[in-house]
């Protein structure tokens, strides 16, 4: 059997006007440039940025030239618009070539693999499917985009290396948190929410998630879950876009006490800082805004007087007692064993079968 042959489509890498083969048929006339011009009723210079592809040939154009040289006008309109449609083409190759080392430094396996975009084996189509995913027209608004982040992030050193990969992360929160209608901003009653969350500590996302989202919505905050990215090591962050705080989390330690905490600390840059600040919590030194986040987050989970109380009793190995404080306090027994742990007060080995860890 023979095989079949493998059909190449050819793709110039150029473009000729039309304005070219106006001037072919000219020639062909016997008709001088002026003369086509006063034929036509346009100027001299039209006819010559017309043959050089700087004017396009117009519809009415084109009727004036079928009634002039003898071709029909529906031809004229084809070659303009060939024309048009390769410097189109061109254009996007030229514009995809300058930008592959961009395109390269984005992690788009695993994005695809979320589904935050389709996966393309054509790189222009895959470099459209970026920028629309990051909503700029081209690879250079990108730069001023990420930096205008950039600019308020605490200890923004650690980020330098994964700014694609955080970015897009960012984004895909953007995204999601544009889905959630909120109301105005309301500090009290955002404020009030957050004691009727330490009871959802013991579910399961599915069940907590929904109420979490629907009970911070009126008060303008907009909770999202987006999965960790590679080489990112974020679980967490805050900002503001436009009059809505978001709060999103990766989950990327998948037990609940690393989840609440996370949660509650980003609620304390909420409620303590500045609306024109973003804080991206990731392991690595923390300054006084995350150190103040820590205790707000700390306090709010477990009330410092009552764990005063049980330390006083407690001792400093008995699971049970810790299940019986977390019962009385109205919270999740892992969250205790995660400050425990956190506190130096019980070993890391010790306890984690009182967590709960999301698939």
């Amino acid at each position: 059997m023979r095989k079949a042959k493998k059909i190449h489509s050819f793709e110039p890498d150029f473009a000729v006007p039309p304005g070219e083969t106006l001037k072919e048929v000219v020639e062909s006339l016997g008709m001088s440039q002026k003369e086509l011009a006063d034929r036509t009723g346009l100027t001299v210079q039209s006819i010559n940025r017309i043959f050089k592809g700087n004017q396009p040939i117009t519809f009415e154009t084109a009727n004036r030239l079928e009634l002039t040289t003898g071709v029909p006008a529906r031809m004229w309109n084809n070659m303009e618009s060939q024309y048009r449609e390769q410097l189109a083409k061109l254009s996007k190759k030229k514009q995809l070539e300058s930008h592959q080392g961009w395109l390269k430094k984005l992690p788009l396996k695993p994005m695809a693999e979320f589904g935050w975009l389709k996966a393309h084996e054509d790189k222009a189509a895959q470099l459209e499917e970026a920028l629309r995913f990051y909503g700029i027209a081209s690879p250079d608004q990108w730069e001023p985009v990420w930096r205008e982040y950039q600019a308020s992030y605490r200890q923004t050193h650690r980020f330098e290396t994964r700014a694609e990969a955080i970015s897009a992360w960012l984004r895909k929160g953007e995204i999601e948190a544009q889905k959630i209608p909120c109301g105005p901003f309301d500090k009290k009653e955002f404020r009030g929410g957050l004691d009727a969350f330490r009871k959802l500590t013991g579910e399961m996302p599915d069940s907590f998630l929904p109420k979490v989202r629907d009970r911070c919505a009126p008060a303008g905050v907009a909770v999202v879950i987006v999965p960790e990215l590679p080489k990112t090591g974020v679980y967490g962050a805050t900002r503001w876009i436009g009059e809505k705080a978001v709060i999103q989390l990766s989950m990327r330690y998948k037990s609940n006490d690393q989840l609440w905490f996370t949660f509650f600390h980003e609620a304390g840059h909420i409620l303590k800082h500045g609306r024109k600040d973003v804080f991206i919590e990731s392991n690595g030194p923390e300054d006084e805004q995350e150190k103040e986040a820590d205790v707000f987050a700390q306090n709010q989970l477990i009330p410092p007087g009552e764990l005063r109380r049980f330390l006083a009793k407690w001792d400093h190995r008995s699971l049970g007692p810790i299940k019986l404080f977390a019962e009385r306090i109205g919270i999740a027994p892992g969250i205790v064993v995660g400050r425990l742990q956190h506190d130096g007060l019980l070993p890391k080995s010790h306890g984690n079968g009182l967590k709960v860890f999301f698939k």
